[in-house]
C-alpha cells in the first residue's frame, strides 16, 4: 500500500504531465502574467506623471506636461504589455 505522501507526489506528477501534454498553463502562471502586465502599465504611467509634474513645476505650465506624459506613459505601457503578451 503506497504511503500518503507517495500518492500525493504521484498525482501531482500526473497532473503536471497532463498539463504539459495539453499545453495548458496553470492559474498561478496566468495570474502572475496578469500582475506583471498590470505593473508594466502602472509603472510607466507613474513615471510619466512624475516626470510631467517635475517639468510643470520647472516651467510653470500648470498640468500640460503631466497630462501629456501620463498619456505617453499609458500608451508605452500598453505597447510593452502587448509585446510581452504576444511573446509568451
Amino acid at each position: 500500500m503506497p504511503r500518503p505522501l507517495d500518492e500525493v507526489v504521484r498525482r501531482h506528477r500526473e497532473r503536471r504531465a497532463r498539463a504539459r501534454k495539453d499545453e495548458q498553463r496553470s492559474i498561478g502562471k496566468d495570474l502572475a502574467q496578469a500582475g506583471a502586465l498590470g505593473w508594466t502599465i502602472i509603472l510607466t504611467a507613474l513615471l510619466g506623471i512624475y516626470a510631467g509634474r517635475w517639468l510643470d513645476r520647472r516651467f510653470g505650465t500648470g498640468v500640460a506636461f503631466t497630462l501629456a506624459l501620463l498619456l505617453t506613459g499609458i500608451t508605452l505601457g500598453c505597447v510593452l504589455a502587448w509585446q510581452r503578451l504576444n511573446r509568451s
